[in-house]
């Protein structure tokens, strides 16, 4: 079945045929639940459209329940991703009543929205979280799915920690929800504790065990604490799952989420392995997703920038390591044949050479056009931002790279609010001195205040003389430099994190000049820290306790 075919089945309500793998990103819900990767509203928007671009099927935009800001974005997105060509957009909803009601409410404007709601079904969960017996949680799930289904035709039903939960109870509760009227039922392993024969068996037993589980597409999530997730997920779908539930690098809460770009292309380059598990011949070439391979590391970057989460180098698919050779013999080969050491070409995730493309002299239209090429199309607003970053960098650099833009409009498009402003920043340092700072920063009321301070190096120097003004107590757990391109004139960025009582705080910025992306980075951190003291408290999916009836 084409993806047309799907999408009229799932907005009728009805499950759809399952020869292919939908996937279902949540970067911008479980994502974001990484520590320090908060997102505001325009920064998630900025990533749903890139994964509109990617092809996933839906998006799980938030959490609308959580927080006045959550619930902004989630309508957002349905208004302005959730057009009817675009992928289905979902929210999350606890099992009650208004969770749920928020997440109608949010998701009144998209094309195909989903509600996704959950209700823990292990002893473990129900005795020491819930409180409730197993005949409570019986009634309770089917009750909410219909009252979801009141809304909305598509209903997600997550029994969540599925994977440590007696699996007789297990077919019961997934039964009655899809009676209830879930089209998905998503199989979580909540605290990655399965491995990947238990997770098959686990899905095979839901297929050979729950009646009418023919009326409803078989999902799954997993966390990657064991390091299992992306292999949990491809043995569960030779056992029949059709839906994979995953985070654009992995990221999510401590060891994050299965990766995006791993399945899709384990699933691209083995599709003649996993063929036949969905009913294709082993030698059909056609895709096994929707996914535009070559959006792949556009998105991992655009993320990577926005959460402050850095893709390890040796990272699959994506790190800076995955398509580079330092052996030898390696070196010989790839020259003589790529197949000989590379099972993928770095032009199908979109990895292309480091080219040439503009200089100092190209004007706005030029500058427009290429970042349209890259997959970028920012508003006018960021567009003039991103314009004059081209112009003052062009003045220091004689060769702009797509790297250099796409870091550059990236760094643009990062708008944390700006509660405090940078307005001068100026460093003395050497062998034989003590590194001194000055600063100069524009207050929330508007008033401009100056401040030194010596550290041990400039940009210890350059924080104690930003915190001497800014007074919001905080503490420098992380500070990482990177290149973007080559030689000496790089564009540099720098990814800080901040904690403050028991949140992290992610900033970044790019400048060729270290010492500025540094302070700019760090700016870009305490304002998402000061606007966060602001806004209260944001309430966690899983870890806030409620009551499971409204």
């Amino acid at each position: 079945m084409n993806s047309a075919a799907q999408d009229s089945a799932q907005a009728s309500g009805q499950a759809p045929a399952q020869d292919r793998i939908i996937i279902f990103d949540t970067t911008l819900r479980d994502g974001e639940q990484s520590p320090g990767a908060t997102l505001n509203v325009e920064e998630k928007l900025t990533i749903a459209r890139q994964l509109a671009r990617l092809g996933v099927d839906v998006i799980e935009a938030g959490f609308p329940f959580a927080s006045p800001g959550d619930f902004e974005a989630v309508s957002k997105i349905a208004q302005q991703v959730g057009s009817p060509g675009g992928p289905t957009i979902c929210g999350l909803a606890r099992a009650t009543r208004p969770d749920i009601e928020a997440a109608a409410k949010a998701l009144s404007a998209a094309a195909k929205p989903r509600i996704h709601t959950f209700l823990a079904t292990s002893d473990i969960h129900l005795e020491y979280k819930l409180k409730k017996t197993r005949a409570e949680v019986l009634a309770i799930a089917p009750e909410m799915v219909a009252y979801a289904k009141s809304f909305v035709n598509d209903v997600e039903f997550s029994p969540e920690d599925a994977g440590r939960s007696d699996p007789e109870f297990l077919y019961q509760v997934l039964e009655a929800a899809i009676a209830a009227g879930a089209t998905t039922v998503n199989i979580p392993d909540t605290v990655g504790y399965t491995t990947p024969a238990e997770f098959g068996g686990l899905i095979k037993g839901i297929k050979e065990n729950v009646p009418n589980i023919d009326q409803a597409v078989i999902s799954v999530h997993g966390h990657n604490d064991l390091g299992l997730a992306v292999a949990n997920f491809l043995e569960a779908v030779k056992n029949g799952a059709r839906q994979l539930e995953c985070t654009i690098n992995g990221i999510g809460e401590r060891a994050g989420n299965a990766a995006l770009e791993e399945l899709v292309m384990a699933l691209h380059v083995r599709r003649q392995y996993y063929n036949p598990f969905l009913g294709r011949a082993p030698e059909s070439e056609a895709s096994l997703t929707n996914i535009d391979t070559r959006q792949l590391y556009k998105t991992s970057r655009l993320v990577s920038n926005l959460t402050g989460m850095l893709v390890q180098p040796n990272k699959a698919i994506v790190g800076a390591n995955a398509f580079a050779h330092e052996s030898g013999i390696h070196q010989d080969g790839v020259l003589k044949h790529k197949l000989t050491y590379e099972i993928m070409d770095a032009q199908s995730i979109g990895l292309n050479d480091n080219q040439i493309v503009l200089g100092k002299l190209s004007g706005r239209n030029a500058f427009r056009s290429r970042l349209k090429e890259l997959g970028f199309e920012p508003g006018d607003q960021e567009l003039n931002r991103a314009f004059l970053r081209f112009k003052e960098m062009a003045d220091k650099k004689k060769e702009i790279t797509d790297w250099d833009l796409e870091a550059i409009i990236n760094d643009e498009t990062q708008q944390a609010p700006e509660l405090f402003k940078l307005e001068h920043v100026q460093v003395s340092c050497g062998d034989h001195s003590r590194p001194t700072a000055t600063v100069t920063i524009r207050t929330p009321s508007g008033a401009e205040l100056t401040d030194a301070a010596i550290g041990t190096g400039p940009v210890d120097a350059v924080y104690r003389a930003i915190n001497r003004v800014v007074n919001v107590p905080n503490e420098l757990i992380e500070y990482s430099v990177q290149s973007v391109t080559v030689g000496i004139d790089a564009l540099g960025e720098v990814t800080i994190r901040l904690k403050h009582e028991d949140r992290i705080f992610s900033g970044h910025a790019a400048n060729t000049d270290i010492i500025v992306a540094s302070a700019l980075a760090y700016m870009n951190a305490l304002n998402r820290l000061s606007d966060s003291l602001q806004s209260g408290k944001v309430l966690h999916p899983q870890h806030d306790e409620v009551q499971p009836v409204g």
